[in-house]
């Protein structure tokens, strides 16, 4: 007999995600490669802990390497890192089940490598901007809510997409279906462009949006993914006071920008998490970034079309830089990027 939900990758997405829904009864199992932090979530002494300024709860579950999983699963959770996908699905491809399926609870076009892998028809896309931070092997502290979308790739109603839906609710009750998944997914690049931008320096992404004199830098950059977000015949959707138009080439505004930056300052200002995941990949965890699976995939996707992107190439170099110590973080960088670009 199947098991319900396996979630691949029980770091600050899926320990978060997983927790709530084996909290409300759901079958859930765990697989990680950090073997210390699978040994917390299936030691009955301890557990997986959710932490912070949302909730406070330690579950149990089930927990397992990669190489000590046995049976199949009907849904799989995919929550690792975007650069780790092709990799992470077709290890998890033996314990799917033959009706089964896998949503992507990741940043970047993930859904597109997993379709590839898994096939399409087995492929559920899903937006997610809740802020999380794994702290230590068993714990997890969840800072914010924010979006939670779920999509079929063709935009179908189907009953899994439903079920899917409704088990999600019990993580953030706000989250909802979507027939445009790509239009959330896009929208995610272009805001996640900011994210790695604030990555380069040192202040939290509340300040750092807010600094007046990166306002041409924030504009140039979401107008890139935009513009190839348009190649795609994609019209990126907004969320959590992120409003692509306000930065779209033909129809942007400074004012509007202003505006649409001071809102997503505003719902960052109150977070617990107050620094992107990229950041702290660079600053805490001291490991590789998304960067190529993420902004270099806009850079690639917009040479395909013979759109040029100047400063998010110049972006992905800054990160790289850093990546290899061969740069600090510092607020001086940004500045650094927008006189690199600013003509």
């Amino acid at each position: 007999m199947n098991r319900d939900i396996l979630i691949w990758g029980a770091g600050a997405i899926g320990g978060t995600v997983g927790a709530y829904l084996c909290r409300a009864g759901l079958d859930v199992t765990f697989v990680d490669i950090d073997a210390q932090h699978v040994a917390a979530i299936r030691d009955r002494k301890k557990g997986l802990s959710i932490s912070g300024p949302i909730d406070n709860f330690t579950v149990h579950a089930d927990s397992f390497l990669p190489e000590e999983l046995r049976g199949q699963w009907n849904r799989i959770f995919l929550c690792v890192k975007a650069h780790h996908t092709q990799q992470a699905c077709e290890e998890l491809l033996p314990y799917l089940a033959p009706d089964g399926f896998v949503v992507s609870l990741q940043n970047g076009l993930c859904e597109r490598t997993i379709a590839e892998i898994a096939g399409r028809e087995r492929t559920i896309g899903a937006f997610i901007n809740f802020g999380a931070d794994w702290i230590e092997a068993g714990a997890i502290m969840y800072g914010n809510r924010a979006a939670v979308v779920v999509g079929e790739l063709k935009g179908e109603d189907t009953m899994r997409l439903r079920q899917l839906l409704a088990d999600l609710k019990l993580f953030e009750p706000r989250a909802e279906a979507t027939s445009n998944i790509w239009a959330f997914l896009w929208g995610k690049l272009a805001y996640g462009s900011l994210l790695f931008a604030q990555a380069l320096g040192q202040d939290g992404i509340a300040d750092c949006l807010e600094r007046p004199e990166l306002l041409p830098l924030w504009r140039k950059m979401v107008a890139e993914v935009l513009a190839v977000a348009e190649a795609e015949g994609v019209a990126p959707s907004g969320f959590n006071g992120f409003m692509p138009d306000a930065f779209a080439p033909a129809k942007g505004t400074v004012e509007a920008s202003k505006k649409s930056v001071e809102k997503m300052a505003a719902f960052n200002r109150p977070n617990a998490k107050t620094h992107s995941g990229i950041w702290r990949d660079l600053a805490v965890r001291k490991r590789k970034t998304e960067v190529d699976a993420f902004i270099g995939q806009v850079v690639a996707i917009g040479k395909i079309h013979q759109i040029q992107c100047p400063v998010l190439e110049n972006l992905v170099e800054m990160i790289h830089e850093i990546e290899n110590g061969r740069r600090i973080q510092s607020n001086a960088n940004l500045t650094e990027l927008w006189r690199k670009n600013a003509n």
